[in-house]
């Protein structure tokens, strides 16, 4: 659980911020899924959401204890509990042009986000619980997923069951097994 005293003073913070980046971007590569060349899924820990509300304290030298409530608030629904993994799903197209074309032609991507464990149903995404990411013209490039396992499913991830992590919408058919050291980083989330 992430409080107010257990994050990082900002001037405790900035001193190790540089010599941690490298391990931080190896964890955050670890519980990163690219599916196809455009969308890369983003699973969350207590590690990934610490460093994005001590990195938002830095940025915006937030020190005071309001402050600093609103943005653990912020972030913790994006923490897994046990029962669920949550990612953040960024599409990603460099051209502005491709990027707004795309986005028209992918409304609805989120909901027809799935992990399916061997063995078992595919579990679709509950998406953008916090508000609504698209319009009647385009959907946003980034979106909050939530997978929500049933028991079976969890101890089969926990015994080390495949698992594939794809996408179903018409714009977008894709699907990409889970390698073997992210799906043991993300079977440490569920108990």
């Amino acid at each position: 659980m992430i409080t107010k005293d257990s994050l990082l003073t900002l001037e405790a913070y900035a001193k190790i911020r540089t010599a941690q980046r490298a391990d931080f971007i190896a964890h955050r590569r670890r519980r990163s899924v690219a599916l196809g060349e455009h969308v890369t899924v983003q699973f969350e820990d207590e590690q990934t959401i610490r460093r994005q509300i001590q990195e938002m304290l830095h940025i915006e030298k937030i020190f005071d204890e309001a402050g600093i409530q609103g943005e653990i608030e912020a972030y913790a629904p994006l923490l897994p509990d046990g029962g669920n993994w949550k990612a953040t799903m960024l599409i990603e197209y460099p051209d502005v042009h491709e990027r707004r074309r795309e986005l028209a032609r992918l409304i609805g991507i989120e909901d027809r986000m799935f992990v399916e464990v061997e063995g078992h149903p595919r579990v679709y995404a509950i998406a953008d619980e916090d508000l609504d990411r698209e319009t009647d013209e385009k959907t946003s490039a980034v979106h909050f997923l939530r997978f929500e396992f049933p028991p079976a499913a969890r101890e089969a991830l926990r015994a080390g069951a495949a698992c594939k992590l794809g996408c179903d919408h018409t714009n977008y058919p894709a699907h990409v097994a889970i390698g073997p050291e992210t799906l043991a980083s993300l079977a440490g989330d569920l108990r």
